[in-house]
């Protein structure tokens, strides 16, 4: 999750989860204000914890093999990564992802607005 800056970290930021997430353990049952852990390798807060986050491509099972950046343009679900406020630690691992309907909602689910800079 740090881009050409990553340094293989097992959650974003930091192999430490406490460091750099809001689960199940220590977020009192509740979303968290943005900025209160560290931040990954780019500067971005809370891409491990706190809410999950959709993704634009539809799910599919990965190629076996390497890709960068592997995008999915057709499917009926939609990918969601980063885990919640109410995962277990497990969840929050930034090589998890999983999928639901578009039409889902949760507490724990939200996006992140991004652009590619010009």
């Amino acid at each position: 999750m740090g881009g050409n800056k990553s340094r293989g970290y097992e959650y974003a930021g930091s192999s430490t989860v406490g460091d750099v997430a809001w689960y199940d353990s220590n977020s009192g049952s509740k979303t968290q204000e943005v900025g209160k852990k560290a931040p990954n390798e780019l500067g971005l807060y809370d891409m491990s914890g706190n809410l999950w986050e959709w993704c634009s491509d539809w799910f599919g099972n990965y190629s076996s093999s390497a890709q960068t950046n592997p995008y999915n343009s057709i499917g009926s679900c939609r990918v969601f990564r980063g885990g919640s406020w109410y995962c277990r630690v497990s969840f929050v691992w930034v090589a998890y992802r999983d999928n639901v309907s578009p039409s889902a909602t949760s507490s724990g689910l939200g996006l992140r607005i991004a652009r590619a800079l010009p």
